[in-house]
């Protein structure tokens, strides 16, 4: 039997306190290491499921997690799974990925 990827949503908060309980058993590293792999599942998915884009949101803080997404985006381009990424033109705190042409 084929495995199939639940669809995700078309935008995706990557704060640690939208998809996880309790934050305080969690490190500051493990935190962000939890939002990247959300990131790359609900990524994946949307290109198993055809999605010509998603959002992820950010946010401001530090920048920690922003910088982290735009890396993780640019080894996705370089690998030619996505298109193209840029900051929402309505908000800079979501990036916005396209994912075909």
């Amino acid at each position: 039997m084929a495995t199939t990827l639940p669809k995700p949503p078309k935008t995706v908060d990557l704060h640690a306190e939208a998809f996880l309980g309790n934050l305080d058993i969690y490190e500051t590293d493990e935190l962000l290491a939890e939002s990247l792999e959300l990131m790359r599942e609900m990524l994946d998915a949307a290109i198993y499921w055809d999605y010509t884009e998603i959002r992820f949101i950010h946010g401001k803080g530090k920048g920690v997690l922003r910088q982290a997404v735009y890396e993780e985006l640019a080894f996705y381009k370089q690998n030619d799974a996505i298109a193209s990424y840029h900051p929402s033109y309505h908000n800079e705190d979501i990036v916005v990925v396209h994912i075909g042409l």
